[in-house]
């Protein structure tokens, strides 16, 4: 596999990299390339979560060694989204969401953020670019991402450990939505600062609301979401009332599950239909799903019903797991429950 080859990989379902000169001439050079992607262990996984995950497969492909990190601390350094007497165990339950999501032939290697986030040299560096950002500076870098509604001391700290985690993980690349791109950014005009080199910077779209109009999946709007984990019943329910006007693409974010959560596992979607009105019929990429969509050839309903198979069927391990571990569910709080 050429260079172009494999950086047309990479760049699937990617909505911008920042150094792709870098990553190109790593590519060349055939060196071992790694690349991380954090989870902050704040709430229930949703498919929001799972998709930016799937481009492990993407860079399995390249050669490319992912790992995923379990950002405890920040999970509490975000507005204590998560209380500091819970970050152990919703760490613990963010990890196995990940392991049991997906059809992993390798899993990836997963790193918790507080194994090394509390060395003295650690905290050092983060004085160290405390002492150089200015206070307007870190809250740009952090404003999309914490709740930024009375801003904490510990949100202003929370893109400059994500910055130092680059150096201290031993990557090459940092992946995530597109909602990072200020600390992404802030990353790659820091970490040299401090004598670090740059990272390559790779961002991938966020999937919507399931109500349309434009907003982001989150799991503070339960009607928004669907829980990895939830059941078969409110799966169905959720994909049958979801936005999807007929032959509208912009903001479809059943068409969004489609491409990035289906087609980024699959290289085919089938979507049964009564005889009569065609019977039938897969779809080889996205693409031509979306165009049959588009113009009307294809029916929502027809759709929603293809998605929710298989929806149903890609989180069938994780859902049976936590049907016989719910206790897991409970004690960890009422927004948890499927």
């Amino acid at each position: 596999m050429d260079v172009n080859e494999k950086l047309s990989i990479i760049k699937n379902n990617v909505v911008e990299i920042i150094g792709e000169s870098e990553l190109k001439e790593l590519l060349r050079k055939n060196k071992r390339i790694s690349a991380y992607h954090g989870r902050a262990p704040t709430g229930s996984l949703h498919m929001g979560h799972i998709t930016p995950l799937i481009k492990v497969f993407d860079f399995d492909r390249v050669g490319i060694k992912s790992k995923i990190l379990i950002a405890d601390i920040h999970a509490a350094l975000d507005d204590l989204k998560a209380p500091w007497e819970d970050i152990d165990k919703r760490a613990r339950f963010t990890q196995k969401c990940i392991e049991l999501a997906l059809p992993w032939k390798k899993k990836p290697e997963f790193v918790l953020g507080s194994s090394f986030q509390l060395t003295k040299e650690y905290q050092l560096d983060t004085l160290k670019i405390s002492s150089l950002a200015t206070i307007n500076r870190a809250k740009r870098a952090a404003s999309e991402v914490t709740r930024m509604k009375n801003p904490k001391v510990s949100e202003l700290i929370y893109p400059i450990m994500q910055a130092l985690d680059e150096e201290y993980l031993k990557i090459d690349i940092q992946w995530g939505g597109i909602d990072q791109r200020h600390i992404l950014a802030f990353a790659r005009e820091y970490m040299p600062k401090i004598g670090y080199k740059p990272r390559i910077e790779i961002m991938q779209p966020l999937i919507m609301s399931l109500k349309g109009s434009g907003v982001k999946m989150s799991s503070s709007v339960p009607e928004t979401i669907i829980k990895i984990y939830d059941s078969e019943e409110s799966i169905r329910s959720k994909i049958k009332n979801a936005f999807c006007p007929e032959g509208v693409v912009e903001d479809n974010p059943v068409l969004q599950l489609s491409r990035y959560l289906i087609f980024g596992l699959k290289d085919s979607l089938s979507v049964e239909r009564p005889r009569k009105f065609g019977g039938e019929i897969i779809f080889n990429s996205y693409e031509e799903l979306e165009e049959s969509f588009k113009n009307e050839e294809l029916h929502p309903m027809d759709l929603k019903n293809a998605l929710t198979i298989e929806l149903i069927n890609t989180f069938r391990k994780v859902r049976k797991y936590f049907k016989s571990h719910a206790s897991m569910l409970e004690e960890l709080g009422p927004q948890f429950m499927p």
